[in-house]
This record gives structure tokens, sequence and C-alpha cells, in this order.
């Protein structure tokens, strides 16, 4: 049984994959974006840390050490 190759075919085809890589990618959720349960915890026990001034801000912290040199 011989196969015979068509390239008009097999571009069409390749075409075709791209626009569905692209379509799939540009409908993908970025799994950095998605909150799990812990990661939600830490963010709602650091907003708190922070309204109760127990944490500090890199801006603090740089200030504090330019005031040190």
């Amino acid at each position: 049984m011989e196969m015979q190759i068509n390239m008009q075919e097999i571009m069409n085809k390749l075409i075709q994959i791209q626009k569905d890589v692209n379509i799939i990618r540009q409908n993908s959720v970025d799994e950095d974006c998605i909150l799990d349960y812990d990661d939600r915890e830490a963010l709602r026990i650091a907003d708190e840390e922070f309204k109760e001034r127990k944490t500090f801000s890199l801006e603090d912290i740089e200030n504090e050490r330019s005031k040190n040199v």
C-alpha cells in the first residue's frame, strides 16, 4: 500500500493546529494566578498583620537603612 504525501494538505493541517494552539493559549488560565486555601489564608493573615502594623513595608526598611548609613 503506497502512501501519497500531499504537502499542501500537510501545510493546511499544520496551520490549523497552530491556530488551535493559539486559541488554547489565549484561553488558558495561568496557574500562578489561582490561589488555593493556604494562599488565601496566608494573605488574610498578612493583611491583618499589616493593618495591625505588625509588618514593615520594603520602603520603611530601606528608609531605616539609609538613616543608619
